[in-house]
């Protein structure tokens, strides 16, 4: 378990390296400065989760397109648009290491 732990944590260090997590970091940054665009984008995510965890029905579209032109505005941000850009990317890098290593290890 010590040989493992030790390359968890060359991984971790790795991660913390690319560019992905150092932008992320920094657009975060940037956003806690300015706590009530912190909040805003706190509220726009929780939205935008209980959406995307919202079984499919008739008017599921109509309830999406509701949301993006509420937060369409929003959006044009650069803050906020750089935050959420840097936030996707890093985690979409996470998901395709998860998806890597469950694959490796064969994980069902």
């Amino acid at each position: 378990m010590i040989e493992i732990q030790s390359e968890v944590n060359h991984f971790i260090r790795a991660i913390r390296e690319s560019s992905a997590y150092q932008e992320y970091r920094l657009q975060k940054e940037r956003i806690k400065k300015i706590p009530e665009l912190q909040q805003q984008i706190d509220d726009f995510r929780e939205r935008n989760f209980e959406l995307q965890m919202q079984e499919p029905s008739e008017d599921l579209l109509d309830r999406v397109d509701a949301f993006e032109r509420e937060y369409e505005e929003f959006r044009e941000n650069p803050l906020v648009d750089d935050f959420l850009k840097a936030e996707v990317e890093f985690c979409r890098m996470i998901q395709e290491i998860n998806t890597q290593i469950m694959e490796a290890v064969e994980f069902e």
